[in-house]
């Protein structure tokens, strides 16, 4: 009997940690249906012989809530490997949400997320009101690959509170009220709920985003919802003793932010040590982001240097901007504003991605802005300006403000904390870390040698799963899920990033493609082939104990 798909000769990594070893795998109704050795041909067949074969990977953090609305594949994590994506993270959502509010929840997103606020405006359907209909929405829609939502405390706790609930304490009845509703979230199918505790993150008038502040008795009465319902808290921002009291009050299952701040080796142990403390007997899961990251510089990014002359060539669209840097008298007005005003961009802490056909994330003298200057005898900005004109306005630096000691990194993730963060959907004009997964397999396995092939896929496949919920997926096994990556496990690599402007109301956002990505699968259905994506919209809202 012949199967839908057969993927042949292809070197199979489980996901639950194995080693890859040779086989063939068949598909039928979205199902994977045989492992290993399959006699019977396949209606479609893939040659996989020479390729890597794994499940699909899981995106734990992402914030693609307004972008699934009006692209169903969610470029680019879809074209690295991405085939479940987690979304309502850091508290941010869209709902739930009454109509007089869309406008305050859009501008959130955009001053917390950098998702422009026109077009998450025009390119929402806004037919909810609560949590479960706005995932009711995103089915409706047909997504291209799977999404799991949260709902987030932004929204509940205006949609509770009103106004008052940005600064101001809730009373009992509000916080009842606000549990009552997490649970109903959760009942209609969110996979968890989400809290925001970073004081940097603002709404448009520069007060934190609803819940930052919220008392810690009302985060024990929410949590006690989700975790008797055994669904999962993520978290961004709070304090380790905030976390040990939540869940030392309600037993929730709990996910957090644990990227590293600082230069010293040591960073990543120190935080080992801190979440060590607080875990034992209790689950749970930190995630970081997989490399240096904070900000892209460049004329198709974000523009360094402070002055009149660098404000003007901030206003410029791209071909004027790289016009403007060959004019020789506007070139020297930029150098001389740059050594006489300090701009927020620090050049000790930007590296050169480079100009080879994948983006070089090391963080050493050798791609260092301020180091290269230096070798060059030339001031920051002339060598800044001299690589932009050589590459076409191509070039790009990354501003490092988070992960700046990769060592130390490489300890945290060594030690147990999950690689993601890409943020995918925010902060679309300034950073571009979608390609996080593809980044794990060509840096973290196949350079560093910090993962073996079959560990490092369990980090990105059956591990998120689990934390998830999600029981029929993250493994090549039979009865799965067919939510499959074949790749070549010697080239697989991000490309550079690039601006485009295909966001509703016209607006502009940082996307990348990937290298080596023979095929992706979403419930047995093609999503990428040869790194294009297909028209199929095979993906599926993951709901809660569904």
């Amino acid at each position: 009997m012949a199967h839908d798909l057969v993927i042949r000769g292809g070197h199979l990594v489980d996901g639950l940690g194995g080693d890859p070893a040779p086989g063939d795998l068949a598909v039928d109704d979205g199902t994977i249906t045989a492992v290993g050795k399959v006699d019977d041909a396949g209606r479609q067949e893939l040659d996989a012989e020479g390729m890597t074969v794994t499940p699909g990977f899981i995106d734990m953090h992402t914030h693609l809530d307004a972008q699934i609305c009006w692209d169903p594949h969610v470029s680019p994590v879809s074209c690295h490997g991405v085939t479940t994506a987690l979304i309502g993270n850091c508290g941010v959502t869209f709902a739930p949400c009454r109509p007089e509010d869309r406008e305050l929840l859009a501008g959130m997103m955009e001053t917390v997320e950098d998702i422009p606020r026109a077009s998450i405006l025009e390119g929402l359907p806004w037919d909810w009101v609560d949590y479960g209909g706005y995932l009711d929405s995103v089915e409706r829609l047909g997504p291209g690959i799977n999404i799991a939502g949260m709902i987030g405390h932004g929204a509940l706790r205006y949609f509770v509170m009103g106004e008052r609930g940005v600064e101001e304490d809730a009373n009992d009845d509000e916080k009842a009220e606000m549990a009552r509703l997490v649970g109903e979230a959760i009942d209609r199918g969110a996979v968890g709920f989400s809290s925001n505790r970073y004081s940097g993150h603002r709404i448009p008038d520069g007060r934190a985003v609803p819940g930052t502040l919220a008392e810690l008795d009302e985060l024990v009465l929410i949590g006690n919802e989700v975790a008797k319902r055994d669904a999962l808290y993520q978290h961004v921002g709070m304090r380790f003793d905030h976390v040990d009291h939540v869940v030392g009050a309600t037993g929730a299952r709990m996910l957090f932010n644990s990227t590293l701040q600082g230069f010293n080796d040591d960073a990543g142990l120190k935080r080992l040590e801190a979440i060590h403390k607080i875990a034992e007997g209790r689950d749970l899961s930190g995630v970081a982001q997989v490399r240096g990251s904070g900000a892209l510089i460049g004329l198709q990014a974000l523009v360094p240097g402070a002055g009149e002359t660098w404000g003007k060539l901030r206003g410029m669209d791209l071909a004027a901007k790289l016009a403007a840097i060959r004019d020789p008298d506007f070139r020297s007005r930029l150098v001389a504003e740059a050594r006489e005003t300090k701009g927020w961009a620090r050049p000790g802490w930007m590296y050169y991605l480079g100009d080879g056909p994948s983006p070089d994330h090391a963080q050493g003298s050798h791609n260092n802005l301020e180091a290269m200057a230096e070798a060059a005898d030339e001031h920051w900005s002339e060598t800044f300006l001299r690589l932009t004109d050589e590459t076409d306005g191509r070039a790009l630096f990354n501003h490092i403000g988070e992960n700046q000691n990769l060592k130390a990194l490489r300890d945290l993730f060594d030690g147990g904390v999950f690689p993601g963060v890409g943020d995918a959907g925010a902060h679309v004009g300034m950073v571009m870390d979608a390609g996080w997964a593809t980044f794990v397999l060509s840096h973290w396995i196949r350079e560093d040698g910090l993962y073996t092939m079959g560990r490092g896929i369990q980090r990105l496949t059956s591990g998120p799963a689990r934390i998830l919920g999600l029981k029929d997926r993250g493994a090549l096994q039979v009865g799965m899920r067919a939510d499959i990556n074949v790749f070549d496990a010697d080239t697989v690599a991000e490309s550079h990033p690039y601006r485009v402007a295909d966001f509703p109301a016209g607006a502009s956002r940082l996307t990348q493609g990937s290298i080596g990505y023979k095929a992706t699968l979403v419930n047995g259905e093609f999503h990428v082939i040869d790194g294009e994506l297909t028209d199929a919209c095979a993906g599926q809202v993951l709901r809660h104990g569904g």
